[in-house]
């Protein structure tokens, strides 16, 4: 995967309207579903694309910075809310949105912490 790639894949990952597309992170943790096999290792690695080319930028674009936050606060937000309503979600998806949310600060920070 290559930055482009990664940017707009973490981009879309982060939306929640429905007509972009319809299996989005986000989306699918609003409507209280878990993620897709494999979308949230795709998130990781694109996270890990998006930080290796931007470790030495030091600006970045009001888009990204948008998905990036959402992916890292919201998520969060998202999958408490739905243990709250009795979703019962993936063994492993507290955790996984755990490590997207230190990926997230190592884009920040440009120093990688995962």
């Amino acid at each position: 995967m290559d930055y482009k790639t990664a940017r707009s894949f973490l981009i879309d990952q982060a939306s929640v309207i429905e007509m972009r597309q319809p299996d989005t992170f986000l989306l699918r943790l609003q409507e209280g579903n878990p993620p897709i096999p494999g979308q949230v290792t795709s998130i990781l690695l694109a996270l890990k694309v998006v930080f290796d080319g931007l470790k030495d930028t030091p600006e970045l674009d009001r888009q990204l910075v948008y998905a990036l936050y959402v992916l890292g606060f919201d998520s969060r937000q998202l999958f408490d809310r739905g243990e709250q309503t009795g979703v019962t979600w993936p063994p492993l998806l507290d955790e996984d949105i755990t490590r997207i949310a230190t990926a997230v600060r190592s884009i920040f920070s440009g120093t990688w912490q995962a």
